[in-house]
């Protein structure tokens, strides 16, 4: 399978500590890749250095065979990649359908005109609303954003995503914040991207039966350094894993 993203020795210093060390990994086009890692391993780190948020100390990132090393992270999203983060991210005061008509009409690169017909912008809405239902919020389309729960915040940051034609999508523990009651629901949306099969997912989680159900791969961060990487299965075996990470047995809960 073709990597849709690489990095080549991604390293990273704050003064003498060094974040993420050396990390060189392939990511394969079109399916679902988990980060894990214990608090502090670098995996957030590692994301901003992915969607461009930090610049590498050394080292290089490669999108579709592109250097994109250099380019901001506006940049980095006009090629075709997405970063959501722990906190959401929408203009609260405008409507969910506004919020994605706004991202889908950016997309397109049309400015609002104030003397154009309503109907010049139809298509946008359409389109927003096609989104809306891809993540089960459409029957908020009306609703003002900030009034949303905490889970449907974050339905509608993925949606804005999609709006924006993303081929990655960088999904910083997207469960994050929110009650039990609401992950289930976050969970099938990003079920349902994947089933989909037209985007490359790259998450980070501390849920690990949602890890071990979706994920194709797993890649294991460890003080900044890659220690593993492979399918779940692999990773709950590997010895190095166990012993760094999980103190020498393997148990579910400790990945949390």
């Amino acid at each position: 399978m073709e990597a849709i993203l690489e990095t080549k020795d991604l390293s990273i210093a704050f003064g003498g500590h060094v974040a993420v060390d050396s990390v060189s990994v392939q990511i394969s086009e079109k399916k679902f890749t988990s980060i894990i890692g214990p608090n502090g391993a670098g995996k957030t780190t590692f994301f901003n250095l992915l969607s461009g948020q930090l610049s590498p100390t050394k080292g290089s990132v490669y999108f579709k065979g592109q250097d994109i090393t250099k380019l901001r992270t506006t940049d980095r999203t006009r090629i075709g990649i997405g970063r959501s983060f722990q906190i959401t991210n929408v203009f609260p005061n405008l409507t969910v359908l506004e919020n994605v008509r706004l991202a889908v009409q950016s997309q397109a690169k049309v400015r609002y005109q104030m003397i154009a017909h309503f109907l010049h912008y139809k298509r946008f809405e359409q389109k927003a609303h096609e989104l809306l239902e891809r993540v089960y919020l459409n029957d908020k389309a009306s609703s003002i954003a900030v009034n949303l729960a905490h889970g449907e915040k974050r339905k509608l940051e993925i949606a804005m995503l999609l709006a924006l034609e993303t081929e990655l999508l960088l999904l910083d523990e997207p469960t994050a914040g929110m009650s039990l009651e609401e992950v289930p629901a976050i969970i099938e949306v990003i079920k349902e991207i994947k089933r989909q099969e037209d985007r490359t997912i790259v998450l980070i989680e501390h849920k690990m039966d949602m890890i071990m159900d979706m994920s194709d791969e797993v890649l294991v961060l460890f003080h900044g350094e890659l220690i593993a990487q492979g399918t779940p299965e692999e990773i709950v075996e590997n010895e190095t894993v166990q012993s760094a990470y999980l103190g020498g047995s393997y148990n579910e809960q400790q990945l949390t």
